[in-house]
């Protein structure tokens, strides 16, 4: 009898715009990949979302955020495979630190951070796609399941 495929993880991201610039990380060491996503991470239990994203953007960035309302849900998997993950986006704004290109994560995740305007995201490869349209929108968004890309 085969084990029951392993419960859906929960990630949480920050949709941070900054002089109207949208801050995104490379969370792939060493040039691995070329894809944006918002930063963020998986959720520790017993902390909230809102702790495990403001300690998430502090890791990933070395900023102090304030956490506004969800935005996003977007589903993720791999069907190959058991990995799924459920990510939950907010809509935060800084309130100390700089985005300093010098700042090192702690876990050594992300090796990138940076601005990106809203014509510069059409040149990038990001995941979900629909991450531009929620970041420069007021609306509330779900992007239903799909296949995890590397």
């Amino acid at each position: 009898m085969s084990s029951p495929a392993p419960s859906p993880r929960i990630a949480v991201r920050a949709i941070i715009l900054h002089e109207n610039r949208l801050l995104l990380v490379n969370a792939w060491p060493d040039g691995v990949s070329d894809l944006w996503c918002a930063p963020g991470g998986g959720v520790e239990r017993g902390a909230s979302l809102t702790d495990n994203l403001r300690r998430e953007v502090h890791e990933e960035t070395g900023l102090d955020i304030v956490i506004g309302a969800p935005c996003l849900v977007n589903e993720f998997h791999d069907p190959k495979g058991t990995f799924h993950q459920v990510d939950i986006y907010f809509r935060c704004q800084i309130t100390g630190g700089d985005i300093d290109h010098d700042w090192i994560d702690p876990a050594g995740v992300v090796t990138t951070r940076r601005l990106f305007t809203r014509a510069e995201m059409a040149s990038i490869r990001v995941k979900p796609d629909s991450l531009a349209n929620v970041a420069w929108s007021d609306s509330v968004f779900y992007d239903p399941l799909e296949p995890i890309v590397r």
